[in-house]
């Protein structure tokens, strides 16, 4: 048992170490895993391809040459010339990394405090600061039209691609060709795959200069085709919506997403704050909603020295707790939840949140993170999930993913057992369960 205990710690050590190098390019994996730590919101990303929740392996009962040939009279009636697709299509062939990256389920996911660690590494910060002035007029142009603040924008470019040095490096007609005929959600990627083609044909870039993540993400903020159809501009003037070369074209892009998602210029994103004793613990599932004034008055007061942002008492907020409840807890507004719409983890959109900040030399987290209670693995979730099912807690499908119903589930396990029910899974928990 001891050697069993140490090897599995030295993997939770390389996993987060190897997580850690990759982390400023965390657009290209799906945020599922880096969400399940603090789960306040079901993860689902907006603009990279989400993590389907099930083991499905497809089989394909086509060839790919024949699924090709269909989905090629598909593109040609939905406007699509000949030449266009079979130059796009040219010695395309289905990318096995793709299909294993699509069928891949982590097994231990990175602890929130680590995951910020290196979504605000001092050298992001530093990076981030000397193009917010090397960028300052063409930020004030797109603060004018869109009414985005030049901080978040610079903050969403830096942790997508590393301000645009790691866009990733696959073809995205393959990969999302890959998707569409043996991945998990062929509907989703073919769709990608045909709005990626129109945007070939409109000629904002060339096919073989179509790079991307594995799951089709595009560019310098990282836009999924659909996405970049509905809101990518053309912003430096050049007849092109190049968002892989463009930085102006990228940021505006992003202003863009953002202010049709809800952004609203001047509002803070949220801030910090600890909960008095007693606190009910159930009002802190990221959904219940309430103005600042009325979450103050449930006992929430703010970090010594720390003064609620001005005018914002009336607007509406939630709490969550990325966590549990021995760890920080914060009051998000709608800003908060337009990020959330770009992409759909909560460990996203705080860190976006934090570096947006840090910018300024705020964005530092008062409250201390639990280190001793490391998350759950993917398998002790899927046990954990089991166990609540067999004492009647109704957690549903036991597939690793901490979403609402499971919960809700914790949250009534913890309360039987006379816990906070803050719904956080934990080693604890499970121990607890497995000793009934």
């Amino acid at each position: 048992m001891p050697f069993r205990l140490s090897r599995r710690w030295q993997l939770r050590q390389l996993t987060a170490a190897f997580s850690l190098i990759l982390l400023v390019a965390c657009a290209e994996h799906p945020t599922a895993a880096d969400a399940l730590p603090i789960a306040p919101v079901q993860p689902a990303p907006v603009l990279v391809q989400p993590t389907p929740s099930a083991d499905i392996v497809v089989q394909p009962q086509q060839t790919f040459a024949e699924w090709q040939a269909s989905f090629r009279q598909q593109a040609l009636q939905a406007g699509v010339s000949p030449s266009l697709f079979d130059r796009a299509f040219a010695g395309i062939t289905p990318d096995m990394d793709v299909i294993k990256a699509d069928r891949s389920q982590p097994e231990f996911s990175r602890p929130v405090w680590e995951y910020l660690d290196g979504a605000l590494s001092p050298l992001r910060v530093r990076n981030g600061k000397a193009l917010l002035a090397q960028n300052s007029e063409l930020l004030s142009r797109i603060e004018q039209r869109y009414g985005v603040e030049r901080n978040v924008l610079v903050s969403v470019w830096g942790m997508e691609s590393n301000f645009g040095q790691f866009q990733g490096n696959k073809s995205v007609i393959r990969s999302l060709a890959t998707l569409a005929y043996e991945g998990r959600r062929p509907a989703f990627a073919q769709a990608q795959l045909l709005a990626a083609l129109k945007i070939l044909q409109n000629g904002d870039i060339a096919p073989e200069a179509m790079r991307g993540s594995w799951a089709g993400a595009m560019g310098q903020t990282q836009f999924i085709p659909t996405t970049y159809d509905t809101h990518a501009v053309d912003f430096d003037g050049d007849g092109r919506r190049d968002i892989w070369n463009s930085s102006a074209d990228a940021l505006a892009s992003t202003a863009h997403y953002l202010q049709s998602s809800g952004w609203k210029r001047g509002e803070p994103w949220g801030f910090e704050v600890e909960l008095a004793p007693g606190f009910d613990y159930w009002l802190a599932d990221g959904t219940q909603r309430k103005t600042v004034a009325e979450w103050l008055h449930l006992g929430l007061k703010l970090p010594a020295g720390a003064r609620v942002p001005a005018g914002s008492e009336q607007l509406s907020a939630a709490l969550i707790l990325p966590a549990g409840y021995r760890g920080p807890a914060f009051l998000v507004l709608d800003n908060f939840r337009a990020i959330l719409k770009y992409n759909n983890s909560s460990s996203y959109a705080l860190a976006v949140s934090l570096l947006n900040e840090r910018f300024d030399g705020a964005g530092y987290i008062r409250g201390a993170w639990p280190k001793d209670d490391l998350p759950l693995s993917r398998s002790e979730r899927i046990e954990l999930q089991d166990r609540l099912n067999a004492t009647g807690h109704e957690a549903g499908t036991a597939d690793g993913i901490i979403g609402a119903n499971t919960r809700k589930a914790i949250r009534n396990a913890q309360q039987t057992l006379g816990w906070p029910a803050d719904g956080y899974p934990t080693r604890k928990l499970l121990d607890s369960l497995r000793a009934r």
